[in-house]
């Protein structure tokens, strides 16, 4: 494996750990504060870390005014981080956090095989084989059966 391989395997990895750890704190944070105004603050945090990284990497906001002149399909990523959030902070307080993660992950992996599959959002297709789909099944199952309270 590549370095850069294994990097981008470790920063996927922790960014899964990340992604329980956000759900707990947004449900919890949900219920103190109620729902919108957790995600409208979570999403403020967001904006001012990633502002501060990329004056540290970039040492401008060069960036952003090049991304504004990109299509705006591409900005589609910026409305799902905040429904994504949402979707935590709604559903983490009523059917937990494995359950969300579960079903978060279910149908990221569904979408991203379409993706795949047909090469939308400017991806090269890639074939879905039956490895994939069986993958894609048990997952799906994984997540069904974290919906259930003992």
């Amino acid at each position: 494996m590549s370095s850069g391989t294994a990097l981008a395997v470790s920063i996927c990895f922790t960014a899964g750990i990340a992604g329980g750890v956000q759900a707990a704190v947004m449900g919890e944070l949900g219920d103190r504060v109620g729902i919108a105004p957790a995600v409208a603050f979570s999403v403020l945090v967001s904006f001012v870390c990633a502002a501060a990284a990329l004056l540290v990497w970039e040492r401008s906001f060069a960036g952003i005014r090049a991304a504004t002149q990109e299509p705006v399909w591409l900005w589609v990523g910026g409305i799902a981080s905040i429904y994504i959030v949402l979707a935590a902070t709604v559903a983490v307080p009523r059917i937990g956090v494995a359950a969300t993660i579960g079903l978060v992950i279910a149908g990221n992996l569904i979408m991203a095989a379409l993706i795949d599959k047909y090469g939308w959002l400017a991806q090269d297709a890639i074939p879905i084989d039956r490895w994939r789909i069986l993958g894609l099944l048990l997952l799906a199952a994984g997540a069904a059966l974290t919906l259930t309270r003992t």
